[in-house]
């Protein structure tokens, strides 16, 4: 039985390690091995990334790529991706040639408002609080101005701050719901400062409220945190073009692939277990671009699935129809994006994919993110009403079983080739490794 360490913490980089391939590793030399490979030489750098977070032992790569030629409100990008699943870079690097020449991606923000809450409990008479609250409001936003100040001089700030009651759910239970405005940040930090000088002026202040007794006086405060579900922090993004021109596929007909397609997306808009399957994929290409600009996957993820089960059930994020013979496909989606603060200014491979896309706003970046989303899913519909979705997805995923059973250089070779004209699961690349090797 492995036991337990008291001061991990305190230990050295190198006394982490040595406890723990000793104690966990049959092979430690390999084990400490392996660690060590993954340092960066550059001692300043590791030394950055040491520092992200706490009781660091090494870097955990993910393959960093790019998907040229989307085109955004007739502006021309190409988008960094930080992701490990094969055909993710691949799938959008097509969507967007194909609309690129179809006149390419639309985007716009419709709202940009964040959300935070003090969570408190109050047992009294419900009249008497939001009396008190009338008052208390100027006062929560004075005593915040040392937070807001700098945030005020660049446009943002608290934009409003209402009292909520929630006792039908939990007896004594209300909320002060906060609305900001954060600009390039994503502003978590802000958010939270203004949050726990809320409660501290909540609490203080009830003290002195003559009309509660001694008992309403005692409120008391449970938390103060941002929330990650934005509903009013929302991202539209669309394609659309004439029914004729939206095939490439000469085994299937426009009018038949766009009656499909609109058709795939109805059975994810109602049935969730086919939604949850549908969404993963448009986050395949939310997440990977959040990923490589330094923002927070978590939050994003989150935020967006709690916006598809707003209506009582999971449901797509995207949506299609054709009218008047022109097929259109959108995403609305809610996306708390940052390009300032945190890792876009500590994170040397983030502060490169941020200039790649051309130093973007949090708008422009929101809308950057939701076209991947969005070119994501249109491969992945197209793919599966047409061939199906393991015939690229597989060719893509051979190197990788190459890898996996250590293929030289020479075997790569002549298996790719062989697989252009063959059907690729994980038996019949075993089988042709065996007979190349026999």
């Amino acid at each position: 039985m492995t036991k337990t360490i008291t001061g991990f913490s305190k230990l050295s980089k190198s006394e982490k390690i040595d406890w723990l391939v000793s104690t966990y590793f049959t092979d430690s030399k390999s084990a400490k091995t392996l660690l060590k490979q993954y340092w960066n030489a550059n001692e300043k750098l590791q030394q950055l990334h040491d520092e992200f977070i706490e009781n660091t032992i090494t870097n955990y790569y993910l393959p960093l790529g790019v998907a040229p030629n989307f085109l955004i409100n007739n502006k021309l990008y190409t988008i960094p991706m930080a992701i490990e699943e094969s055909s993710v870079v691949a799938a959008a690097s097509k969507a967007a040639k194909f609309w690129y020449d179809r006149g390419g991606f639309k985007a716009e923000v419709i709202s940009t408002q964040k959300i935070g809450q003090v969570h408190f409990m109050y047992h009294g008479d419900v009249a008497k609080l939001n009396q008190f609250f009338t008052t208390l409001k100027p006062k929560l936003i004075e005593d915040s101005k040392s937070i807001t100040k700098n945030m005020e001089k660049r446009g943002g700030g608290i934009l409003d701050i209402e009292l909520k009651n929630k006792t039908q759910d939990i007896e004594g239970y209300y909320q002060l719901h906060a609305t900001f405005e954060t600009l390039d940040a994503m502003g978590a930090n802000f958010i939270n400062s203004c949050l726990e000088q809320f409660a501290k002026t909540l609490k203080n202040q009830a003290q002195c409220f003559d009309l509660f007794s001694a008992e309403e006086k005692d409120i008391e405060i449970i938390m103060s945190i941002l929330s990650n579900y934005v509903p009013d922090c929302l991202v539209r993004a669309k394609v659309s073009c004439k029914v004729e021109e939206l095939t490439e596929n000469p085994n299937i007909s426009a009018q038949e692939f766009a009656e499909k397609f609109v058709q795939a997306v109805r059975i994810a808009e109602v049935e969730p277990f086919r939604a949850v399957t549908h969404n993963k994929g448009i986050m395949n290409g939310i997440d990977a671009v959040v990923l490589a600009t330094g923002n927070d996957f978590r939050a994003v993820e989150a935020g967006v699935h709690a916006y598809a089960s707003r209506h009582g059930k999971y449901s797509s994020l995207t949506h299609a129809k054709i009218e008047d013979g022109i097929f259109t496909f959108w995403i609305e989606i809610p996306l708390a994006l940052g390009t300032v603060g945190g890792l876009t200014k500590l994170h040397p491979l983030v502060r490169l994919a941020l200039e790649l896309l051309g130093e973007p706003s949090a708008k422009e970046l929101m809308q950057i993110v939701a076209v991947a989303g969005l070119a994501q899913n249109f491969a992945a519909l197209r793919s599966l009403t047409t061939t199906g979705i393991q015939e690229g997805h597989m060719k893509m995923h051979l190197m990788n079983i190459l890898n996996q059973f250590e293929a030289t250089s020479e075997e790569k070779v002549k298996l790719v080739e062989y697989f252009k004209t063959n059907t690729v699961t994980h038996s019949a690349v075993v089988e042709e490794i065996e007979k190349l090797r026999h």
